[in-house]
This record gives C-alpha cells, structure tokens and sequence, in this order.
C-alpha cells in the first residue's frame, strides 16, 4: 500500500452548517492523518507494506497497533464518502427498495440506524452494512473495530468518536447524529456500495445481496 492520506472527496467546509469547516479540517488533517502516520511507521519495510489496506484490516491481529490504525485509516475514508454536501433525505431506486425489504420502511431504517449511533457506549462506528446472507442490517462497532471482520461489507458509516462531533455539538451526539441523517448521508455512495456487493462472488467478507 501507499501512505498517502486519501482526498476529501469534498471541501472541508462543505458540509456546513451541519458539520462545521473546522470540525472537519481538526478531524481531517489530525486524527485521520495521524492515524496514517502511524500506520506507516508500524508497517514500512515490513511485508504488511505489500498489502492492500483492506487486506491489513481483514487480518491483522485485532488488539495490536497495526490493525487499529489500519482500520481508522480505512473507517474514516469510508466516513468522509459516506457524508456528502447534497446527501441526506430519503434515498430512491434499489437502495429504498432494499432498505423497505430489510427494514420494513425508510423511516424505520432511520431510526434503526440513529438508535444505534446514539447507543454505542464510549467511542466507535455505526454501520450500515449488508451481512453473509445479502441482507442490509445496522450494527454498531467499538474503538477502531470494522464490520468486515466479520464478513459483513460496509454500505455506509457514521463516526461517534468525540472528535467527530465535539466542536459543533459538545455533548450532543443525537444532534449531530439526526443531522448526518436527515442532511449528509451519501445515498449515491451507499447505492454504488450495494452494486459491488452484489456483483461480487461470495468469499469471506463478500457477500451476494439476497433476492
């Protein structure tokens, strides 16, 4: 792999007036960066470095440096795409169709998915992903954890570390949380998520979306 931190995919005060320019720019430039630096320095000139990031993530051992900063690098990318500038309301086509399938409506997604943001106790990650039998399910993760442990594959992420949050919230991660829903989620990325997923032959951690 390489140590490039990967580009916002948008400008850091482009998520305002729901995330702030300066929330992103701290989160962005210091713990996402951070977090790569000390990849580098775990992995260079080791044979971890011939690895593609999502390879470290899957197999390193869980409670070591390596994995944590891995999967941080990895989590906060899939983050920064899951949130886009024009995102939020109701997604259409076969992201709603699989979300009224799974959920039983939009709305009771929502809410499933904003329980469990707002419940992960201390720091952590709220997915949606789709699980080994094609279904999309929300769960939530601690610390650096992914879903792709476990064979699931991530449709789309919420950050409830502190410092996602902390500057234009404070203590109110329900606000910022009903704010990624109601005004940032990026359905084309969750769409675009569940095409590879589907398209993909099942191996451990890849799933085919059930009819």
């Amino acid at each position: 792999m390489d140590f490039l931190l990967p580009e916002l995919p948008y400008a850091p005060d482009d998520l305002e007036p729901h995330i702030s320019g300066r929330t992103v720019d701290v989160h962005y430039h210091k713990h996402h960066a951070g977090y790569m630096a000390k990849l580098a320095d775990a992995i260079r000139g080791k044979p971890l470095e011939r690895l593609l990031l999502e390879d470290i993530v899957r197999t390193a051992p869980e409670n070591g440096d390596v994995f944590r900063n891995a999967a941080q690098v990895w989590n906060h990318t899939f983050y920064w795409n899951s949130l886009a500038p024009d995102g939020g309301g109701k997604p259409s086509g076969a992201v709603a169709d699989l979300l009224r399938r799974d959920f039983g409506s939009i709305e009771d997604f929502k809410q499933n998915l904003a329980t469990v943001a707002k419940g992960e106790f201390g720091s952590g990650w709220a997915w949606l992903v789709a699980d080994r039998a094609g279904r999309l399910r929300v769960l939530s993760t601690s610390d650096a954890d992914n879903p792709m442990r476990d064979g699931h594959q991530p449709i789309l992420a919420i950050d409830v570390w502190e410092h996602a949050y902390y500057l234009d919230y404070q203590n109110e991660r329900g606000r910022y949380v009903e704010a990624c829903l109601d005004h940032l989620l990026n359905w084309r990325f969750a769409e675009s998520n569940i095409e590879t997923a589907a398209a993909e032959v099942p191996t451990p951690g890849r799933v085919k979306l059930a009819g």
